[in-house]
């Protein structure tokens, strides 16, 4: 594979970033490309029988995850205009896997949660993920998945302690990786 020139990293003039660094930002973008295709979703879902759409399904997992929440707090957590997480939490709402539960800090707000067919839903898409990944990684060791487990939840976890550096806010309070 030819390694192409090192551009200057972004905030740090004149700083190349690593042939390395370059390396995984490309596989990333070709996992993403591969997980994110519409006809990959859509295969998913007939398998899961799970008729969402992808921003609904990354919302079902993303409320699966924590605890109840306002929809402004699911948006910044997603880092998406919260205009776009209300749409979507009223497509879910209408669909029976979420419903709008009481803030017990306050009233008048209302938290996001899973419904039974929610809760349900996100374990069927889970299940066939799961399958999946573990049929395209049959010949990995156990200790090789485990390690890449490893530096994914720590690579997500500097990638949103980075995220939130460069908006000047304090980073969200994330469940963390298995370490590293």
């Amino acid at each position: 594979m030819p390694v192409m020139p090192t551009p200057p990293l972004p905030g740090r003039p004149g700083t190349p970033a690593s042939p390395e660094v370059i390396e995984i930002e490309r596989a990333l973008t070709r996992v993403t490309y591969l997980s994110t295709r519409a006809r990959q979703h859509d295969r998913l879902m007939a398998l899961a029988g799970v008729p969402l759409d992808r921003a609904a399904v990354a919302l079902l997992r993303h409320i699966a995850e924590c605890e109840p929440l306002r929809p402004g707090e699911l948006a910044q957590r997603l880092g998406v205009e919260a205009s776009h997480v209300t749409r979507t939490v009223q497509q879910l709402d209408r669909s029976g896997h979420v419903r709008r539960v009481p803030d017990p800090r306050d009233g008048r707000a209302q938290r996001i949660e899973l419904t039974h067919a929610g809760r349900s839903a996100v374990a069927r898409i889970r299940d066939v993920g799961v399958r999946g990944m573990q049929a395209a990684l049959t010949g990995w060791t156990p200790e090789e998945l485990e390690h890449l487990a490893s530096l994914f939840h720590r690579m997500v976890d500097d990638f949103l302690a980075h995220s939130f550096e460069e908006d000047g806010e304090p980073g969200p309070a994330q469940p963390t990786g298995t370490g590293g």
